[in-house]
C-alpha cells in the first residue's frame, strides 16, 4: 500500500477551490476530505521512479477553513496519528478579511531536532511554531518564497555523507547535485523538517526559482553559459534542477484551471511514466528559454501578484543583454496594466458629479500590485554602480582588454542583479510609474525580493513625476542561512553617502548614463534569519520585519524589528 512521502503542500487556494500536493511511495489514488465536505482526488503520476498528485479540492465555502485529511487508495496518511500540531486546515478569506502575504528567500533546511544550527533558528521553524502554539491567532494567507528553497551546490554533511555513498565525488561535480534523484532528496531534507511540513500544510504558498536552485551565478552571462556547457555534468544538472522545480514547486503556482491547460500536466498524467516528456520541456526551456514561461500570476481579492523569473528569461548576449526576453517584458507589461484603468466597484458613472477626492471613481482592477521578483531591483547604490559600470565594461565600452577582466569580475563578485542589466532596470522602473500613476493606480506598488542576505525597504523617485502609488523595494534575506561578517560590513557600507559617490566615480568610469530613478534607503539594513509580512486591507498596507532569535530557555521566537505603514 502507498505511504505518504512527502507533503501534503497546500499550494493554490482561492475562495472556493484549492489544490494539495502529495509525493507518495506508489501508485495510487489520492485523495483531500474536509470536515465541511468539500473534497478532491487524483490519480498518482510517475517521474523517474517517484509518485506525486497534486489534488483539485472544490466546493469550499467562502470565508470560512475548513480542516482537512489525506487518504492514499481510501486510508488515511495524515494528519499523522501522533502529531503534535494542530489539524492542518484550507483557509479561504474574503476581500473583507484583508490579506496578509509574508515572504522571504535563501533557505538551508534546518539541521534534525537536537542538531547544532550553526546559523541561527530558522525563521519559517520559529513562525510555524508561533501558529501550532495559537491556531486562532493572525496567520499569513500566502507564503512567498522567493528563490533558493533548495541549495545544490551547497549541501549539507548529512546529504554529501549519502551522495559518496551514491557515486565518487573526486568526479564533477563533486559534493554538488548532479540529477533528479539527487535533486528529491533535497526537497526531502527541506520539507519534511516537522515545523515546516506542517506550515506549509496549512498557508498556501507560491514559489519562484533563483541561482542556488541550480548553481550558484545561474545564467551570469552568455560567456558563463558557454563555459557550463562545455563540461560533462551541466546538461544532467539544468535538466533535473528544472524537471525537479516543474514537480515540486511550479505546479503548485497554478490554478486549476491554467493546469487543466497546461498540455505538459495533460501528458504527464496521461501516460505510465512521465519522465521522458518533462525531461523534453527541461532540454526546450534550455535550448530556447522563451519557449517557456515560469513567471505567473495569481490574484487575491483586490490584491495582484506577478511572479517574475529573473534567471531564465533573461537574453545573455552582450549586445542585447537583458534581464527579461521580449516575450518576458511584453507578458509582465499586460499582467500589470490589464484592468489597471477600469473602473471598480463604486467607481462614479460618466457625468457624476458627486465622485470626489477620496472616492473610489476611476478604481482600477486591484488596489495593491506585488511584484515577486527573486533579485531585487533596487540595491545599494555603490552596488548599483558597480554592476552598471560592469556591464559596460563587459559590453566592450573601454576596450576588449577591460572586457575580459569585467568579466572575471562580474563572476567573482555575483554581479547579475537587475542593476547589471541597465535597459531593463530602466524599463521596470517606467512600468512601475506608469502603473503607479493615473486615476486607475493601486495603492501601493511593493518590489518583493531576496538574494542579498539582507533586508531593506528602499523607496524611488523619478525626476519630474510622482505616482499616485506609493512605491516601495521589500527585501527580505534570508530565511535561514549565515550572514557573514564581509557581507554586513559590506552591504552596510554600500548605503553610506562615501559608497554613493564613490559609485557615481566608478560609474563615470564606465561612461554609464544615470539610471532613470533615483531611490533612498527608508529601513535597514537589517541582518539575521528574518521574514517580512506584509498586511494589506482596502487601500492600506502595512510591514512588518521579523526575526527569528533564540531564547535563554532553548526556544526560539520571531522578534519584531520594524512595523511601520506603507500606505
Amino acid at each position: 500500500m502507498a505511504g505518504l512521502r512527502l507533503g501534503p503542500l497546500l499550494r493554490y487556494a482561492d475562495g472556493s477551490c484549492a489544490t494539495v500536493w502529495v509525493e507518495t511511495s506508489g501508485p495510487c489514488t489520492a485523495e483531500v476530505r474536509c470536515a465541511d465536505g468539500a473534497r478532491g482526488t487524483a490519480r498518482t503520476f510517475r517521474i523517474a521512479g517517484h509518485h506525486y498528485a497534486l489534488v483539485p479540492v472544490d466546493g469550499l465555502t467562502p470565508g470560512t477553513a475548513t480542516e482537512y485529511e489525506v487518504l492514499l487508495d481510501g486510508a488515511s496518511v495524515w494528519p499523522p496519528p501522533d502529531s503534535r500540531f494542530p489539524p492542518s486546515v484550507i483557509a479561504t478569506p474574503t476581500d473583507d478579511d484583508g490579506m496578509r502575504v509574508a515572504f522571504g528567500s535563501c533557505r538551508w533546511a534546518a539541521p534534525p531536532a537536537g542538531g547544532k544550527d550553526s546559523v541561527g533558528p530558522d525563521a519559517l521553524d520559529t513562525l510555524s511554531a508561533r501558529i501550532a502554539a495559537d491556531p486562532e491567532r493572525a496567520r499569513p494567507d500566502v507564503l512567498l518564497l522567493l528563490g533558493d528553497q533548495v541549495y545544490a551546490d551547497e549541501v549539507s554533511d548529512a546529504t554529501r555523507h549519502w551522495l559518496a555513498g551514491r557515486r565518487d565525488l573526486d568526479r564533477p561535480p563533486g559534493d554538488q547535485i548532479a540529477d533528479y534523484e539527487e535533486y528529491t532528496r533535497l526537497y526531502y531534507e527541506s520539507w519534511l523538517d516537522p515545523e515546516v511540513r506542517w506550515l506549509l500544510s496549512t498557508v498556501p504558498s507560491c514559489m519562484i526559482f533563483d541561482d542556488h536552485d541550480v548553481i550558484d551565478d545561474w545564467n551570469t552571462s552568455a560567456a558563463w553559459l558557454a563555459d557550463m556547457r562545455a563540461t560533462d555534468w551541466w546538461q544532467e544538472r539544468l535538466l533535473s534542477g528544472l524537471m525537479s522545480y516543474w514537480v515540486y514547486q511550479q505546479l503548485g503556482n497554478l490554478s486549476p484551471d491554467e493546469l487543466a491547460a497546461d498540455p505538459l500536466y495533460a501528458a504527464v498524467r496521461e501516460t505510465p511514466d512521465g519522465t521522458d516528456a518533462l525531461r523534453a520541456f527541461a532540454a526546450r526551456a534550455d535550448s530556447d528559454p522563451a519557449s517557456v514561461r515560469w513567471s505567473y500570476r495569481r490574484d487575491f481579492g483586490r490584491t495582484r501578484l506577478l511572479m517574475v523569473d529573473s534567471r531564465a528569461a533573461r537574453v545573455l548576449d552582450e549586445d542585447r543583454r537583458t534581464m527579461l526576453d521580449p516575450g518576458e517584458a511584453a507578458w509582465l507589461r499586460e499582467q500589470i496594466l490589464e484592468g489597471r484603468d477600469e473602473g471598480g466597484p463604486g467607481a462614479a458613472e460618466p457625468g457624476d458629479e458627486s465622485a470626489g477626492a477620496g472616492t473610489e471613481a476611476g478604481r482600477g482592477a486591484y488596489d495593491h500590485l506585488l511584484i515577486g521578483t527573486s533579485l531585487p531591483w533596487l540595491l545599494p547604490h555603490l552596488v548599483h554602480d558597480v554592476e552598471a559600470w560592469n556591464a559596460a565594461m563587459c559590453g566592450g565600452e573601454r576596450g576588449e582588454r577591460w572586457a575580459r577582466r569585467g568579466e572575471w569580475i562580474r563572476r567573482g563578485a555575483d554581479l547579475e542583479h537587475w542593476s547589471a542589466f541597465p535597459s531593463s532596470f530602466d524599463a521596470l522602473g517606467d512600468l512601475i510609474a506608469e502603473a503607479g500613476t493615473g486615476p486607475g493606480a493601486p495603492a501601493t506598488v511593493s518590489v518583493l525580493s531576496g538574494d542579498v542576505h539582507h533586508a531593506y525597504v528602499a523607496e524611488p523617485s523619478w525626476a519630474g513625476r510622482a505616482p499616485d502609488a506609493r512605491v516601495a523595494q521589500l527585501t527580505c534575506s534570508p530565511v535561514h542561512n549565515s550572514v557573514p561578517l564581509s557581507i554586513r560590513l559590506g552591504f552596510r557600507f554600500g548605503w553610506s553617502a562615501p559608497a554613493r559617490a564613490l559609485g557615481r566615480r566608478i560609474a563615470r568610469h564606465g561612461r554609464c548614463a544615470p539610471p532613470a530613478v533615483s531611490w533612498r534607503r527608508t529601513g535597514g539594513p537589517w541582518f539575521g534569519n528574518q521574514i517580512m509580512t506584509l498586511t494589506l486591507r482596502g487601500r492600506s498596507a502595512r510591514l512588518r520585519l521579523e526575526q527569528a532569535r533564540a531564547n535563554r530557555d532553548g526556544t526560539n521566537v520571531l522578534r519584531m524589528i520594524t512595523d511601520r505603514e506603507l500606505a
